[in-house]
């Protein structure tokens, strides 16, 4: 591998020269700069990221902390916080906690080591000592999907109060009356979030939602399909099940189909967190669907904007439902509300 010396010599000039090219400054002639450049390209000359970020103080690294790699709603926004990055001279590195608060700390610790320009993260709880000392650091933070109440860090996310509202509204438009609902972890914003909007929505059409309507689920299929299982053992069994994300409903419709029942004729189902699948299912899945791509953009906007300086604020997003037929609709009721 070439060194900046070997650069040096190719160009004939000094390294200090070479070291100004690759730093942009611009004291460096027209003519020693072309040559420069020729030689680093000749010799396939790659500069020192480490050493680079040791002059300049930054490693044009940002850090992501997901919630769960193997949620497609998580591994989507991953993918939109990476390219959005990319498009603005950043790296990414992932870190998955799988809803694990001590993996989330593990992983941030790992990061800040790593010395980042700034942390994206999704957190799994109500925040840990870690969690909070780094939002009261130094270190450029932005919160993206969840966040942690009362602490001073932007947020980025989607707001799905409205279209649960439009959830409840088309489910009672069906005729549904009994409506239950699998919720996330009380721990985290999303989780505790969803639960009210819903026993909102119901309120409004003077529909109760009783405990035993209530599934707690740790947003992981398991728990989707243990709370279906009790759901099914009531005496008065609810018509709608509403899964608060995708994988707790991909448990649910397992379990569903374990009791030999059938969506949406013995049984309604709904999800938050709209995924591609949910169109190859028979039947299509009725889902709120969140801007993932927007989300992750404004994220990496807004993370650059407080490393460099600016003082960025906080974003919310519309969420969305897409009525498909998995309660009760006629083939030709699918549609997306804008």
């Amino acid at each position: 591998m070439a060194s900046i010396k070997d650069v040096a010599a190719e160009a004939g000039v000094s390294v200090a020269t070479v070291s100004r090219v690759l730093n942009s400054h611009p004291s460096v002639s027209p003519a020693a700069r072309t040559r420069v450049v020729a030689a680093i390209e000749s010799l396939g000359y790659r500069p020192n990221a480490v050493a680079r970020s040791l002059r300049t103080d930054q490693t044009r690294t940002l850090g992501l902390v997901i919630s769960d790699v193997l949620n497609p709603y998580f591994t989507a926004l991953a993918r939109s916080v990476e390219e959005a990055a990319r498009a603005l001279g950043y790296s990414v590195i992932i870190g998955n906690a799988d809803e694990r608060p001590e993996l989330q700390d593990h992983h941030v610790r790992t990061l800040l080591d790593r010395r980042i320009d700034g942390l994206l993260v999704s957190p799994t709880d109500g925040g840990s000592p870690l969690m909070l000392d780094t939002a009261r650091s130094s270190t450029p933070m932005v919160f993206v999907d969840r966040w942690i109440p009362g602490v001073d860090v932007p947020v980025v996310r989607a707001d799905g109060r409205e279209a649960i509202r439009d959830l409840v509204a088309h489910l009672h438009g069906v005729g549904h009356r009994r409506l239950a609902i699998i919720a996330g972890p009380a721990a985290t914003t999303t989780g505790s979030e969803r639960v009210e909007a819903f026993r909102e929505a119901l309120r409004s059409y003077g529909i109760p939602l009783p405990d035993s309507y209530i599934g707690q689920g740790d947003f992981q299929a398991d728990s989707g399909r243990r709370a279906t299982e009790r759901f099914l053992a009531l005496p008065e069994p609810p018509h709608v099940i509403f899964a608060a994300d995708n994988l707790m409903a991909l448990g649910a419709l397992d379990a569903i189909r374990a009791h030999g029942l059938r969506v949406p004729d013995d049984i309604a189902l709904a999800a938050f967190d709209d995924i591609p699948w949910f169109v190859h299912t028979d039947p299509p899945i009725t889902a709120i669907a969140q801007p993932t791509g927007d989300l992750g953009r404004a994220a990496v906007q807004a993370l650059v904007d407080r490393i460099e300086g600016r003082r960025p604020q906080s974003v919310t997003l519309p969420a969305r439902l897409v009525v498909r037929r998995s309660c009760g609709e006629s083939p030709t009721d699918q549609r997306s509300n804008p």
